[in-house]
Formats: C-alpha cells, sequence, structure tokens
C-alpha cells in the first residue's frame, strides 16, 4: 500500500480541479476575460469557454478515481493544464496591469501571489505523476488505503494546503472590494440626491460583462476594467456638432476627478475616428454597440458612471449641459461641495 502523505498529492489536486470546476459553473468566464489573459485567439471560441468547467470536473474525478497508467494518464494532463495556467498568469503579472483572472470563479486582480500559486499547483500535479499510477486502476487514490493516523494527518495537512491554494490573497482583495464597494455607493447616494427626489429611487444595476476595444486594439471586458477603477464614459461621436463641447472639455473633466477615469466611448474603430485616444485613459471603441445595447439606449452626447464594485454609480445623462452637471454631482460627491465656477485650464 502506498505511503499515506504521498497520496495526499493526487487527492489535493483533484480537490482543486473540482473546486475551480464547481465555481466557474456559478460564475462563468467571457471570451473577453479569456482575452486579457492572453489565450491565444484559436482557443478563444464560446464552445471551448462553456466545456472548459466541465473538462475540469472530468479530469478532477479522473486523478481522484483512477489509478495505474490511467491515472498516470490523468495526472499529465493535469500537468499540462497547470502548466498553461501558470505561464498565461506569469505573462500577465510580467506586464504590470490590473489585469483580473477568473480562475476560481470571481474575478481577482492577477498578482505574484496568483503566479506562485499557480507553480504550486504545477509542482503538485507533477508530484502526483510520481504516486498516482502505484495506486489501483479502478479507485485510484480514493481506494488506496484503510485511513490510519498517519493517513489523517496527511489529509489535514492537504486540507490546509488547499486552503492556502483557493485563498491566498482574499484580504487584500475583501479590502479593495470593500473599498471600492464604498465609494460607489457613496457616490451614487450624493448623487441622486443632487439630482433631486424623483432620483432618489436609483436602482444600481450591474455593469455589463460586455467586450470593448481599446485605443491600442486589446480586448477588455468592460465590467472588469470598471472595477480597477471607477469609470466615467462619455459617449460621443467625432460627426456629432453637439458632441463637440463635452470632447473639448474630457481633460477638465479629469483635473476635477482625478478619482475617476473619464474614458471616450466611441462608436468607431480606433483607426476611424480622430478623437482615438492612445495615452492613458484609453479611448473606448464599441462598434458592436454593446455598452449602448446593454445600459441604455442613449443620444449622442452621454455620460454614464461606472462603480468600481462592477454597479453602475450614475447616469446615464444626455447632453452636454446636463454631463457638466453631472460631473458637477460625481465632484460634489467626493469632495462635500461645488466644484469651482471657473474650472481649472488643461495642463
Amino acid at each position: 500500500m502506498p505511503a499515506a502523505f504521498p497520496i495526499a498529492f493526487p487527492l489535493v489536486l483533484a480537490a482543486v480541479l473540482v473546486a475551480s470546476a464547481i465555481a466557474k459553473l456559478r460564475t462563468p468566464d467571457d471570451l473577453a476575460g479569456w482575452a486579457d489573459l492572453g489565450v491565444p485567439a484559436a482557443f478563444r471560441r464560446d464552445w471551448l469557454r462553456r466545456l472548459h468547467p466541465w473538462g475540469e470536473l472530468v479530469l478532477g474525478l479522473a486523478v481522484a478515481l483512477l489509478g495505474g497508467w490511467l491515472g498516470l494518464l490523468a495526472a499529465l494532463a493535469a500537468v499540462a493544464l497547470m502548466l498553461v495556467y501558470a505561464v498565461l498568469v506569469a505573462r500577465v503579472a510580467a506586464r504590470a496591469d490590473d489585469t483580473s483572472c477568473a480562475c476560481f470563479g470571481a474575478r481577482k486582480r492577477v498578482t505574484r501571489v496568483t503566479v506562485a500559486r499557480n507553480v504550486w499547483l504545477t509542482v503538485l500535479a507533477v508530484a502526483s505523476t510520481a504516486v498516482i499510477w502505484t495506486t489501483p486502476l479502478l479507485g485510484g487514490a480514493l481506494s488506496a488505503g484503510i485511513p490510519d493516523w498517519s493517513w489523517l494527518v496527511a489529509l489535514a495537512v492537504a486540507g490546509v494546503t488547499t486552503a492556502f491554494v483557493l485563498w491566498p490573497d482574499e484580504a487584500e482583495d475583501a479590502t479593495k472590494a470593500t473599498d471600492a464597494g464604498g465609494l460607489s455607493d457613496a457616490m451614487a447616494r450624493a448623487i441622486a440626491d443632487a439630482q433631486g427626489d424623483d432620483e432618489l429611487d436609483y436602482i444600481r444595476t450591474r455593469t455589463p460583462a460586455v467586450p470593448v476595444t481599446l485605443a491600442d486594439g486589446s480586448i477588455v471586458n468592460l465590467r472588469t476594467l470598471s472595477m480597477t477603477r471607477p469609470i466615467l464614459l462619455l459617449a460621443v461621436s467625432s460627426t456629432c456638432g453637439v458632441c463637440e463641447p463635452v470632447y473639448v472639455k474630457r481633460d477638465e473633466y479629469r483635473q476635477l476627478l482625478p478619482e475617476v477615469d473619464v474614458r471616450l466611448l466611441l462608436t468607431v474603430s480606433s483607426d476611424e475616428s480622430g478623437w482615438t485616444e492612445t495615452t492613458e485613459p484609453q479611448s473606448l471603441h464599441d462598434v458592436g454597440g454593446y455598452v449602448r445595447g446593454s445600459i441604455s439606449d442613449w443620444a449622442t452626447p452621454s455620460a454614464v458612471l461606472l462603480g468600481g464594485d462592477g454597479l453602475l454609480a450614475g447616469g446615464p445623462v444626455t447632453g452636454h449641459e446636463a454631463i457638466d452637471d453631472f460631473v458637477g454631482d460625481i465632484y460634489e460627491s467626493l469632495h462635500g461641495e461645488r466644484p469651482p465656477a471657473e474650472a481649472p485650464s488643461p495642463a
């Protein structure tokens, strides 16, 4: 009978795979999130996205229930999968941006902790290949023997390890989410109050999880992007005469609201608009009209505030005068007073 401690390796690996699959089934990812992580375009297919968690679930059960050469094949597949995950998050971490990963369902920012976790899982998968072939062909690690005290100790160690692997940076993320959510809630209440009693019942809905294209050509998930910093979207068009005042004042809005990313939202590609902004905050290009179709069928110019907690915090409002007032309401919600009568000139 194999020693208890080594057999804990495939069991922990199986538990991680099953937990990851269940989390993904409860909170499905989207193709924009795969694009953020650098998944090759050839693999960014909707049917693969839907099958992905089921594949992890089947692989996790195979690692737990198969031994011998079948178990070895399952463990080798797990090694390949974990290695791919590790390479993807390592590349994201090297970019030093705010890309997030739905590795275990809920999106979390990719950090060095994420990389360390995925490297550890790769090592765990490799260790599993060294012992899983010694277990029964059918039954695998789960039928390797009757538990004794050493087996229970091994399971306890495995349980603690699994907890650390699955939940390494929750405190940091929870603090960030609380701060962002608190700020967004406060902004939404203050904006509604400033806009009058008829707006006090403003219902915060989720920011659409739709793909938009940055000026540099990269595709991002709008909700994911907004959860790094609140965003004031200015829906404008270079062919719309009444949009000109909003476009001209965009830098004034940025000086007034440094806590918020003020981004232009354009419905043409970056190479078709003279208003494309390639420096941060880059303009967003929604050629398919997904954002407008998911929030409100607004006319241009319009503005909407996306909270850092993944919920709408205000708007949409339409017309350049209404947008001026809306920016003033956001400023007041952040600073407790109306903005200066004369906004500072752009630097």
